[in-house]
């Protein structure tokens, strides 16, 4: 059917159709660069990718040799992390610790009796104090609950309270020290003594301390007083001395009371020995002589013959610590643990009914035989470390104590769990005691280094399967990628071959091959040199020279033989360090090593102003002329479209006009007909 033509709504020759099919002939240049501009920013898309990837490999390359590289790094490995753990950073010495935990740091949590639901809380001033801090605040009353809140708000993160439903109907209220540390007792002052008391929290007891002090007139010496020294606060022993001060009142030996103080010892020098000369003998008296008629007769010299000479032996050095015994009143005594040498002043204290059973202490008597080591002693008293001024809990669920470590035979005390202040490097976590030593190793991160290491060649695997798919037209290198996703396959189908002409592309990825597998210097000696293989990482590291050709080990990936990597890591580290890393020439400047080569040449390509930049500078350059030229397009095609719409209305239009003159004709021409009929 053909087109019905409406006189002022379509045209009569379909000139839109004459003048589209004209124009499509006319954009043709314009689509072409069109679609040049579309394969420019392919490329250049192309591009970037294969920058970010080299990027990555650079950026993994440089850490491996860097200050922050993982060889630097260092971990704590605990034989037992239930006792001790610990932090550890670069600055730490790599050997092993052995560690007792006696005890961990706790801060002292209180537990009141079972309280009725009802039972309320009287309004007041309630203070509160942990060691030198106070904690005060107003309570207007109210219930167990409201108390508890008021704590926890007012507790300054270093006071807390919390309920606990011991039976049905009661609940016990729970009030803790955030604190921990012998020195950080929770006390009760005010109307929160009274509460202690009046919830069955604490109970009232009498001298819970008592300190000895050191008089002259009070001390017992048990041997010559040349041997004893009172310096102040602190009583000297030296070598070869013995005292003993007395303990008034005496103090009962039960738990939980102790005794501590402060000690600290004096090396004496070696004398050297020098052999006694044997005795000269006794004196002996002239024999004598008589005289007769002018005529002396002397006598025979008189003799002594002396038994052979034997050399005293050189005295024995004597070295005993346990030198401090705690003497009762029935007259037994009974020795305390070894004290430790130390150059400063350390605090000791021991449980009184380990040593005492109860008995009760008149006496602490120190015996200094050691011939080489002098003793000072301060600061000796008993006390109950549960006791809280005046009171102590009735219900403590813990008491405020040190952390007490063993560290190679020397008892170190901290207020906390936490111990950043003994090795340098290393902060130790105290978990729980132990019987036994723990031992803790610092040793180097292996698993951080395998996992860079791994990093690494995953990198590199990727950029070279990046640029054997752009350089070349092989849908067998695709295949051989079995770690793609069917996606990730079917983007990289689009762009195989992109730049196989690129000469620039193909040389870094001849360079790179050849960087994973030239030798490089471990050492001053120039014939010791070390290869990538050696260390489990090869081109075709799994199957170790096996037969078969495979096109795919030819393509430069990386392989990774786990157990040969982890052999290296365990016993070759200083040596696998440096492959990837060396200063040659000890100027502290890294100028060797696969990581070193890797980052240098990888630099030009992605450095401001490389190789990657110009390329796509340049393609956008070309993509900018490329859509001025559009832009100049569209306007002339635009023009010439309405000069052709003109052209063409104009001839419709003259046409029409031309209809419209020949059916006014005809109708004149019938107009006469008719008339002269």
């Amino acid at each position: 059917m053909s087109d019905v033509y409406v006189p002022g709504i379509s045209s009569r020759f379909n000139t839109d159709s004459i003048v589209e099919g004209l124009m499509s002939v006319e954009r043709l240049p314009k689509e072409r660069t069109e679609r040049n501009v579309e394969q420019l920013e392919t490329q250049k898309g192309y591009w970037q990718e294969v920058g970010r990837k080299i990027s990555t490999l650079r950026e993994g390359a440089r850490s491996l040799y860097s200050f922050q590289n993982p060889f630097t790094e260092r971990i704590g490995r605990s034989a037992d992390e239930h006792v001790i753990t610990a932090g550890v950073t670069r600055e730490a010495v790599e050997r092993e610790y052995h560690f007792t935990v006696e005890q961990t740091a706790q801060a002292d949590r209180f537990l009141s009796r079972p309280l009725e639901d009802s039972f309320r809380v009287e309004p007041g001033t309630y203070t509160f104090s942990i060691g030198q801090d106070e904690i005060s605040f107003e309570f207007r009353g109210g219930t167990l609950k409201d108390f508890s809140d008021m704590i926890n708000r007012r507790g300054q993160g270093r006071l807390g309270s919390s309920l606990i439903a011991v039976e049905r109907g009661s609940r016990a209220l729970l009030i803790e020290s955030k604190v921990t540390g012998a020195q950080n007792h929770l006390g009760f002052s005010g109307d929160a003594e009274k509460l202690a008391y009046n919830t069955g929290m604490a109970e009232r007891i009498n001298n819970s301390r008592q300190e000895i002090p050191f008089a002259e007139n009070t001390l017992n010496y048990l041997s010559d007083r040349q041997y004893i020294n009172l310096n102040g606060p602190a009583l000297s022993v030296y070598a070869g001395g013995a005292v003993s001060i007395p303990v008034s009142p005496g103090v009962r030996a039960a738990a939980p009371w102790v005794i501590q103080f402060e000690t600290m010892t004096s090396l004496l020098p070696e004398e050297s020995w020098t052999e006694s000369p044997p005795p000269s003998g006794p004196q002996l008296p002239p024999a004598g002589n008589i005289s007769y008629g002018g005529i002396t007769v002397e006598n025979d010299p008189i003799s002594a013959p002396l038994p052979p000479w034997t050399p005293p032996a050189p005295p024995q050095r004597v070295d005993n610590m346990t030198m401090l015994s705690l003497v009762f009143s029935d007259g037994s005594k009974a020795g305390l643990p070894a004290v430790s040498d130390t150059a400063a002043f350390n605090t000791f204290r021991y449980d009184m009914e380990e040593t005492g059973r109860g008995k009760t202490v008149t006496a602490l008597e120190i015996t200094n035989n050691n011939t080489h080591r002098d003793l000072s002693i301060r600061n000796v008293q008993f006390f109950n470390p549960e006791a809280l001024g005046d009171f102590r809990p009735r219900n403590a669920i813990s008491t405020a104590q040190d952390a007490v470590i063993t560290m190679e035979g020397i008892e170190i005390r901290r207020d906390t769990n936490t111990i950043d202040d003994l090795i340098p490097g290393v902060t130790l976590n105290v978990r729980g005691t132990s019987t036994r030593p723990v031992t803790l190793g610092i040793e180097p991160d292996r698993e951080g280094i395998k996992d860079s290491i791994i990093t690494l060649v995953g990198n590199y695997n990727r950029l070279m399967a990046e640029m054997n798919v752009l350089t070349r037209s092989d849908s067998r290198i695709i295949d051989e990628l079995s770690y793609l996703s069917n996606d990730e396959r079917e983007a990289m189908r689009t762009r195989m071959g992109a730049f196989s002409g690129d000469s620039v592309l193909n040389q870094f990825k001849n360079s790179l091959q050849r960087a994973a597998g030239m030798p490089y210097p471990v050492s001053g000696e120039e014939q010791d040199y070390a290869l990538l293989t050696q260390f489990g990482i090869s081109t075709d590291a799994r199957r170790a020279g096996g037969g078969g050709y495979d096109p795919a080990r030819l393509r430069g990936y990386l392989e990774i033989d786990e157990k040969v990597l982890d052999a290296a890591l365990e016993t070759k580290l200083p040596v696998f360090q440096k492959l990837f890393g060396y200063d040659t020439d000890g100027d502290l400047i890294v100028d060797s090593g696969l990581a070193y080569t890797i980052e240098n040449l990888s630099r030009p390509y992605v450095e401001s102003g490389g190789f990657i930049a110009l390329k796509t500078g340049t393609i956008d350059s070309r993509i900018t002329q490329d859509r001025r030229r559009i832009e100049t397009m569209d306007r002339q095609l635009a023009v010439q479209e309405a000069q052709l719409k003109l052209q063409y209305g104009q001839m419709e239009g003259a046409y029409n006009r031309m209809e419209q003159l020949s059916n006014s004709l005809d109708s004149f021409s019938q107009q006469n007909s008719t008339g002269n009929r």
